[in-house]
């Protein structure tokens, strides 16, 4: 009532031209100035002019001196060739244009319907409003609320309390609602929420969403929520639910919560089509898969889709079978599941997890294998450990780390000493994990390592350079246990005081501790990548000249020496 009142007294601030109401017809007309002074009583088929606006009722009492009337039965008002409105009784005012209608109200302006029991209808400023409940309908929509107001020069309604609009594909509850009958557009501008198809649910309190188009522009952290578990939230979100696309600006969090995953950026757009998504700005994958080590990772570029399963049949040839082809079948056709997620990481990869941490140029992650494949002067970490490859695998099991597979130039370092490092190279190379440790290194094809072997007290015995096809290395605590070579090997230990710089390192050794990201939020820190030695594939043959030149003219210096002393002695 207060919003009505309040419309009341704008309207009494203004000054008001008025004009008379006339009656035009009425099939009796008598007196009772002991009951209703002033009061002419008129009945059967009454109708009253006012400027452009017919009035019609069964029954009426009118005040000639007040300008004003009051009808009843059957009350109908007609104002030009768009608007009507249908009641029981009418109290109208002829100096305000204020017409109060009561009881099984309707106001009908083009397609729009409004239907309520009690309406006032402010003929001065062209507002209709009610306020103990009320509907309006038109030719999508039907909405409700407590209050409302309808201005039919603009199409604009305002409604508060208990809100609803109920569309064919949705329903929209909120307190407060701006909706618009010609476009179909509703503005939100309080807790809204709308729940499309039992498949999507959106969550807003600022924005427009256009219930004709399916467009909405969500601003102030509004929340999108699908059934299959993924969720999007942003300050700004524009959202095209028809076409299935979203665009999403300032603070993103989208959780996939089947996948256990999380994505974080300022910059995103997602097509529900596919599964497909990108997020980039500060953009941050965080996996809490296990929730004893969330893996956190960061790019230039984050993208994720759902890659389709490729599916088989035989098909025969004959009718006997005997020759069969095979036939890729679609896969809704099999299962309902076929579809696996991938997450593909662009520019810039660093990736912390209390077990492993790694940076390269690019990634992927296979959710059908559980593999997460880095690409691009690839380094990993554990613990103390440091494995580099041209291309490395890391195979997840039960979300925990199984073992990273280098391939390609095939690095591993251990930090021994203040400079001293345990080192294992080869063509292709497995590290093994368990309870987050590495217990296994297996180095495949042209081994080479670098070991520093220790007396019981600690001390170092000197270097010990090996060369064979395969190698095994066994760890327990942290600390090599025992080496396993093929019978080929060639070695030699050297003493610590006799060893050269070069033969302290294997062929293309380095150590990039600098650029390993140390807790979740180095993540976002840009470290130089260290520079490596020219790659060279490392090999244990004589085929490589200029390699076998360089490694025998170092083996010939430290025999020399070591004869060299040996005469002194």
């Amino acid at each position: 009532m207060g919003q009505g009142l309040w419309a009341v007294d704008c309207m009494a601030q203004d000054t008001v031209k008025v004009s008379l109401v006339f009656l035009e017809h009425s099939e009796t007309l008598s007196f009772d100035e002991k009951r209703l002074p002033d009061a002419q009583i008129l009945r059967g088929d009454v109708c009253f002019r006012h400027d452009s606006v017919l009035m019609y009722c069964d029954s009426a009492y009118f005040y000639e001196k007040e300008n004003s009337l009051h009808a009843f039965g059957h009350v109908h008002i007609v104002q030009g060739d768009s608007l009507e409105g249908f009641g029981d009784i009418l109290y109208y005012n002829g100096n305000t244009k204020l017409a109060r209608l009561r009881r099984h109200v309707r106001l009908i302006h083009q397609q729009t319907t409004l239907t309520t029991d009690s309406l006032n209808y402010d003929r001065m400023r062209n507002i209709a409003y009610y306020f103990s409940g009320g509907t309006i309908q038109d030719s999508l929509n039907t909405l409700t609320s407590h209050w409302g107001q309808y201005t039919p020069d603009n199409h604009q309604a305002i409604f508060r309390g208990d809100v609803e609009l109920v569309n064919p594909k949705f329903v929209l509850t909120a307190d407060t609602l701006g909706y618009n009958t010609e476009s179909y557009q509703s503005d939100l501008v309080g807790p809204t929420q709308i729940i499309y198809e039992e498949e999507t649910t959106i969550f807003s309190t600022n924005g427009w969403y256009n219930t004709k188009t399916e467009l909405s522009q969500l601003l102030d952290r509004s929340r999108i929520i699908h059934t299959d578990g993924i969720t999007l939230t942003g300050d700004t979100i524009y959202y095209d639910k028809a076409n299935g696309y979203g665009r999403c600006l300032g603070n993103i969090e989208s959780t996939d919560s089947a996948n256990h995953m999380t994505l974080y950026g300022h910059v995103s757009e997602v097509w529900e089509d596919g599964g497909k998504g990108y997020v980039t700005d500060s953009a941050m994958m965080m996996d809490w898969s296990d929730s004893t080590a969330y893996t956190y990772m960061h790019a230039d570029t984050l993208w994720t889709e759902e890659i389709p399963y490729q599916t088989y049949t035989l098909q025969p040839r004959d009718s006997i079978m005997v020759d069969s082809v095979r036939i890729a079948q679609a896969p809704d056709t099999i299962w309902k599941d076929t579809t696996y997620q991938q997450l593909r990481a662009f520019w810039h990869v660093r990736i912390y997890r209390n077990d492993i941490q790694a940076v390269c140029d690019s990634a992927r992650y296979h959710g059908k294998d559980s593999v997460l494949t880095l690409y691009g002067l690839p380094i990993c970490w554990n613990e103390n450990n440091q494995l580099s490859a041209d291309l490395i695998n890391i195979y997840i099991k039960n979300q925990t780390v199984d073992y990273m597979h280098g391939i390609g130039n095939g690095l591993m370092v251990k930090q021994d000493g203040q400079n001293e490092y345990n080192q294992m190279a080869g063509k292709e190379m497995l590290a093994y994990v368990r309870n987050e440790d590495v217990y296994l290194v297996d180095v495949q094809g042209n081994a080479e390592t670098v070991f520093y072997p220790k007396e019981d007290d600690g001390s170092y015995i000197g270097v010990n350079r090996t060369q064979s096809s395969f190698v095994k290395v066994y760890l327990n605590e942290r600390k090599i246990d025992h080496v396993l070579f093929t019978t080929a090997t060639t070695g030699e230990l050297i003493p610590m005081d006799q060893a050269l710089p070069e033969e302290t390192k294997l062929n293309g050794f380095f150590w990039a501790e600098a650029e390993r990201p140390k807790q979740a939020k180095d993540i976002f820190l840009h470290p130089e990548r260290t520079k490596r030695p020219e790659a060279k594939a490392i090999s244990a043959s004589a085929e490589d000249e200029e390699e076998e030149e360089s490694e025998v003219k170092g083996r010939a210096k430290s025999k020399q020496r070591l004869n060299e002393n040996k005469q002194i002695r």
